[in-house]
C-alpha cells in the first residue's frame, strides 16, 4: 500500500478570522477526503486548505484522517484539556464498540462521532473501571470538557446520543440510561430568501456549472450532501423527476424537476460532460461542498444580498415558498425527506403570506379613531394624534 503524505496543521489569522490550515503535497486521495470536510475551503492566498479554527473542527480533521495518514499538529498552540492515553484493554473495547456500531448500520459519520465521544469519555476516567462509571461521571465530564471547550448544544446532544448507544452495548455500567436527557435545541427560525432574491442570485452566477448547482438545490430542496452525491442515473428526465438516494436517515425520496431547469440541465450536461456524478471535481469523484459554499457567497455578493446565505438557506426557501403557494405540509415533509412532521412545521412560522394577512393592532387602533372622527381627517403617526 502506497504511503500517503503527512498533513501539517497550522493556525493562522486570515481576513480577521482564526483559521486552521491543512497543508500537504498534492495527492488525489487526500484531496477527496479534505473536500468531504464540511466548511473546508481552498485559499489561493494561503496556498492551503482551511476552515474555522475550533476544537470541533480539529476533532473532525483528526477523525477523517485517523488511520489514513500522519497528522503533524506540532504547530497547533491549543492545549488539550486532557491527554487521551488509551490502554490496550480500552483499545480493544473501543474497537469492539466500533464494530457494534457498524453492525447496527449507522452511517460512517455517526460511527466516527460516537466512537470519538465514547473514547474521550472512557479515557477521561482512565483510572476508573468502565463498570463503575455513573451518571455523575457523565455530568462532570460535560462540565469539565464540553463547557470549557465551548462545544455547541447540538454537539452535546450527539454525545448524549452516543452514550445512550454505549449503555445499550455495555449495560454493566452504573449509568442509568433512562435518566440521560439531551439539552433542548435552540429554537432558531430558518433564514429565508424571497423568490426575487433567489432569482437574483441565479442571475448573478455566470459560471454554468455553479448556476446549475444553485438552481437544482433550490428547485428540489436538496441538502448539500445530497447534491454532491447525486448521480446521472438518478435523473428521470421523461418523468421530470430525480431520486435522492440514501438521504439523511438512509431514506430515498423522489422530487420533481422544474420545467425551467431542464434547458439549463441540458446545456450544463453537454458543456461539462460529467461521467458518474451530476457535478464532479477536477479529477473526477464527488464535488467539494466547500467550493459550493464559496461560490454561493460570491454570487450573493454580486446580487447585493447581505443576508447570511448558505446552501441550506436555499432548501429553507424552497420549503417556505411551497407552503406560501398552498402546498400541503404533509407533501412538503415528503419532498424534504423529514422523518417527523414537527421538523417541517417550523416553516409555518416563517410563512410570509399568512403573517402579512394578520392585521397589526396599531393599524386597527388608528382605523377605529379615524372611523369615529372623520371630520378631523385621517390620524397619522407622523404628526400629533
Amino acid at each position: 500500500m502506497q504511503k500517503l503524505p503527512t498533513i501539517f496543521l497550522e493556525e493562522r489569522k486570515h481576513r480577521n478570522e482564526n483559521k486552521l490550515l491543512l497543508k500537504f503535497p498534492y495527492n488525489t486521495k487526500l484531496l477527496q477526503l479534505v473536500r468531504s470536510i464540511d466548511g473546508c475551503l481552498w485559499s489561493k492566498t494561503l496556498h492551503s486548505w482551511h476552515l474555522e479554527n475550533t476544537e470541533e473542527n480539529l476533532r473532525k480533521v483528526k477523525a477523517v484522517f485517523k488511520d489514513i495518514t500522519i497528522i503533524d499538529s506540532s504547530k497547533i498552540n491549543k492545549k488539550e484539556l486532557f491527554k487521551r492515553t488509551v490502554t490496550e484493554k480500552q483499545k480493544t473495547f473501543l474497537n469492539n464498540f466500533y464494530l457494534y456500531l457498524k453492525g447496527k448500520r449507522y452511517s460512517n459519520s455517526t460511527i466516527q462521532t460516537y466512537t470519538f465521544f465514547v473514547a474521550d469519555f472512557i479515557c477521561f476516567y482512565t483510572d476508573k473501571s468502565i463498570d463503575a462509571l455513573t451518571n455523575r461521571d457523565v455530568e462532570f465530564f460535560i462540565e469539565k470538557v464540553f463547557l470549557e471547550r465551548s462545544y455547541s448544544i447540538s454537539t452535546q446532544r450527539q454525545f448524549i446520543s452516543a452514550l445512550k448507544v454505549f449503555t445499550q452495548y455495555y449495560p454493566s455500567t452504573e449509568i442509568n440510561n433512562l435518566e440521560l436527557k439531551r439539552p433542548k435545541k435552540s429554537r432558531i427560525l430558518p433564514n429565508v430568501l424571497s423568490q426575487e432574491e433567489v432569482l437574483r442570485i441565479i442571475s448573478a452566477t455566470q459560471n454554468l456549472k455553479h448556476r446549475a448547482i444553485i438552481a437544482l438545490i433550490y428547485s428540489c430542496g436538496l441538502r448539500i450532501s445530497e447534491l454532491t452525491n447525486l448521480k446521472l442515473v438518478d435523473f428521470y428526465i421523461e418523468r421530470k423527476q430525480l431520486i435522492v438516494k440514501n438521504g439523511k436517515g438512509r431514506k430515498d425520496r423522489y422530487v420533481s424537476l422544474a420545467d425551467s431547469f431542464l434547458p439549463l440541465l441540458s446545456n450544463y450536461y453537454h458543456s461539462y460532460k460529467p461521467k458518474v456524478f451530476f457535478v464532479e471535481g477536477v479529477h473526477g469523484g464527488t464535488y467539494s461542498t466547500g467550493s459550493i459554499r464559496q461560490f454561493l457567497k460570491k454570487s450573493c455578493k454580486k446580487a447585493q444580498i447581505k443576508k447570511n446565505v448558505t446552501p441550506h438557506t436555499l432548501r429553507h426557501s424552497y420549503a417556505t415558498h411551497l407552503l406560501e403557494n398552498g402546498v400541503d405540509i404533509r407533501h412538503i415533509q415528503s419532498l424534504l425527506g423529514h422523518s417527523r412532521p414537527e421538523t417541517t412545521m417550523i416553516y409555518t412560522h416563517v410563512k410570509r403570506k399568512d403573517l402579512m394577512a394578520i392585521q397589526n393592532p396599531l393599524d386597527i387602533a388608528l382605523q377605529k379613531i379615524n372611523k369615529v372622527d372623520k371630520e378631523q381627517g385621517n390620524v397619522l403617526l407622523s404628526r400629533n394624534i
